[in-house]
This record gives C-alpha cells, structure tokens and sequence, in this order.
C-alpha cells in the first residue's frame, strides 16, 4: 500500500480525526493520485476536443449550420468525456483495498464519497467547462454564448460527476463494468442535458438563460442532497453484496 493511502488510513482510524480532517485527507489523496495518473486526466480532455474537432467534417464546414448545432454538440461531447473517466472513479480504490478501509472508518461514508466525487469534477468537469469557449470558436458559436456555456457546463457537469458516481459504485465489482454503467446514468444525464444546451440557445436567441440555469442549480442541488448516501449505499452492497 502506498505512503500516501497509510496516511489517509491513520488519519481515519485517528479519535481525534473529524470528519472534516478525514474529508480533507481523502481529497488530496485522490487528487494526488490523479495527477500522477496522467492519461487518466487527460483523456477526457483529449477526447472532448476530438469529438468537436472531427464532428464537422462529418457534417458540414459551412459555419452558420455548425454555430446552429454548436450548443448541443459541445454539451453532448462534456457528457460523453465525463462519462469516459467515471469507470476508474472507485476501482483503483478496489483493488488496492482503500475501499474496504472507506467502509470501515468511522466518519459518515457519504461525506467521505462526497470528496472522490469533488475531485472527479475538479480534474474534469472545470477544466471541460473552462475548455469548451475555445472549441465553441472552431464551431461559430458567438461570444455572446460563451459565459453561459461555461456556467451551464459548471453546473451540469458536477450533476453529472454526482449521478455518475452511483453507476460506478454500483458497477465497482465488475470486471467489465463500463458498458452497464453507461447504461445505468445516460438516462439519468437525460434533464441535465436538455437544460444545459438549451441555456446556451437560449441566449443566442435573446431569450435569457435564467429559467435554464436556475433548473441547473436545482438539479445540482438536489444531486448534492441525495447522491452522496447513494453512492454509500451502493458501495455497501457491491463490496459487500
């Protein structure tokens, strides 16, 4: 077992390690572990800018039907390579037996998932959201879409991170677990979608992205509310059955 998962292990099994020590321990350790992991957290980059870079010579480079579908298609590449990184998201944990210790330890499993999720989204849902105004250039999308897709794609993509992680809590003990997992949360990615492309189409219409943003911010909300014990719940019966 690494330096790095002892200490988080002692910090756990510490009386006078709160929850907040033990939050905070378990969020440096994944974000450490990830950005030694390289590949791990490029590859949803990676593909996000391969999907909007090849997409046009699929359809059409004429630049008002790109700047058309603009919204939809950035939104549904962020979906897609969030969804690429979420497999990995409790399974190295697995096999190197962190995740046994996560269920023993006496802080509230749900804040302690809580941090493995913040950190999936740190590492690639802001960066998508940062990324994307740049690719929204090569498709003709105008300036004026670029905030709002930025603070949709801020918003959905923690939803998603959040709705993601029980798929994957759920999938953890499966060798082949991708395949269900997208299965399991594309439906569930559903609303998020819909409000996210339509923010952005609707400020390219004048409309104001108001409504969409604040459904965004309740989704999110509520993801913050319920997902967290749904994703302990479903580590204890994939580890445990």
């Amino acid at each position: 077992m690494s330096i790095t998962n002892s200490r988080m292990l002692k910090t756990f099994d510490e009386p006078r390690g709160g929850l907040g020590v033990a939050w905070l321990a378990t969020f440096r350790r994944d974000a450490t572990l990830l950005l030694r992991r390289r590949s791990d957290l490029m590859n949803p980059l990676v593909f996000f800018a391969l999907v909007i870079t090849l997409f046009p010579l699929g359809i059409s480079p004429e630049s008002r039907q790109l700047a058309t579908i603009a919204p939809g298609l950035l939104w549904v590449a962020a979906l897609l390579a969030t969804l690429l990184s979420l497999d990995s998201l409790f399974r190295i944990d697995l096999e190197d037996g962190c995740l046994e210790q996560l269920l023993l330890a006496p802080q509230p499993l749900a804040a302690l998932v809580l941090a493995k999720v913040a950190v999936h989204w740190l590492m690639t849902g802001l960066p998508l959201a940062l990324m994307a105004p740049l690719l929204g250039l090569m498709l003709g999308l105008p300036v004026q879409g670029f905030a709002v897709l930025s603070l949709s794609l801020v918003l959905g993509t923690a939803s998603l991170s959040l709705i993601g992680a029980i798929g994957a809590a759920l999938t953890v003990g499966l060798s082949r677990g991708g395949v269900l997992l997208s299965l399991l949360v594309l439906p569930l990615y559903i609303p998020v979608l819909i409000f996210g492309a339509g923010a952005v189409q609707a400020t390219l219409l004048g409309d104001g992205a108001g409504a969409h943003l604040a459904i965004l911010g309740a989704l999110l909300s509520l993801a913050l509310m319920l997902a967290p014990w749904a994703i302990a719940a479903s580590l204890r019966i994939s580890i445990n059955g």
